[in-house]
């Protein structure tokens, strides 16, 4: 991780690159040829870059005239029939729409992409992600019609636009490798702990309850996990072990938290270059 030090873990994480068969119809994994590694827990999952920046989020008013749109498949995502779009570095498949608790209503898949760590020149990746939004969202970003995807990827406020407003967008985490828990929240807290400045009790609290969520808890490959963004200071955490979730785990409240993870993905230096960039050239794409 850059710019953040892992504290490594005396007990040597194995990891198995031989793969179980694909669960259907969600995802399924490519076989690495690779051998099995073995990896210090921390240095494993240490997934996310790291900034030391203070945000204070902002309401604003917002247009709820529905606009409907459909992505057309680009280097960074394939369509696999009417339903999905596949993840092509791991094959991991994405509904091109789909319903979440506490949503409003269906959500539309923007872009996808994957994160990937490096082990001795070795690339491991670690999951793959796809960014849904509620489609009212596009009606907010007229001023930025005709802007090619290398300008969208290099417009701050056109993300900071998206993550403003108070319509829902969300996160689809699917893991390819198994994680333990505390390994998976001490990447997250290591990315977004920096991002807070001088943080206050709501949101120590916040990251209290984002912490009980995953402590203790084995993540295994094919999970699902959701981060739903309802408006800039509310945020809903839904973790799956077997298809779209049923039910919120968590309701995560304090504005400097939930723009700091968002900002992990899609501000300066994202964790998942991919995924930015496939956002980016479906926006490209819609806003024409």
């Amino acid at each position: 991780m850059v710019g953040a030090s892992a504290i490594p873990i005396p007990t040597p994480l194995s990891l198995s690159l031989s793969l179980s068969p694909p669960i259907p119809r969600i995802f399924s994994l490519r076989r690495i040829s690779n051998p099995t590694l073995s990896l210090c827990q921390t240095h494993y999952f240490s997934l996310l870059l790291t900034f030391p920046l203070h945000f204070s989020p902002h309401n604003y008013k917002h247009s709820r005239r529905q606009t409907h749109f459909s992505l057309n498949a680009s280097s960074s995502s394939s369509v696999v029939g009417a339903e999905y779009t596949e993840e092509p570095a791991t094959a991991v498949k994405f509904q091109r729409s789909l319903s979440l608790p506490g949503c409003s209503g269906s959500l539309s898949l923007l872009g996808t992409g994957y994160r990937e760590k490096i082990f001795a020149i070795i690339g491991v990746k670690v999951y793959a992600a796809g960014l849904y939004v509620n489609p009212s969202i596009l009606s907010e970003l007229n001023a930025w019609k005709g802007q090619s995807t290398t300008k969208i990827q290099e417009i701050p406020s056109l993300f900071n636009s998206i993550f403003q407003s108070p319509l829902e967008k969300s996160l689809q985490i699917v893991l390819v490798r198994d994680v333990d828990g505390k390994t998976f929240w001490d990447a997250i807290d290591d990315a977004i702990s920096p991002r807070i400045k001088a943080p206050t009790s709501i949101d120590e609290s916040a990251l209290s309850t984002f912490r009980s969520i995953f402590q203790g808890r084995p993540l295994k490959k094919g999970t699902f996990i959701f981060l739903t963004w309802l408006e800039p200071s509310k945020m809903l955490v839904c973790v799956s072990l077997d298809g779209l979730p049923s039910n919120v785990e968590a309701t995560i409240e304090s504005g400097s938290v939930t723009l700091a993870l968002f900002d992990v993905f899609f501000g300066n230096g994202p964790v998942s270059p991919s995924l930015k960039d496939s956002v980016a050239k479906g926006l490209t794409t819609i806003l024409k």
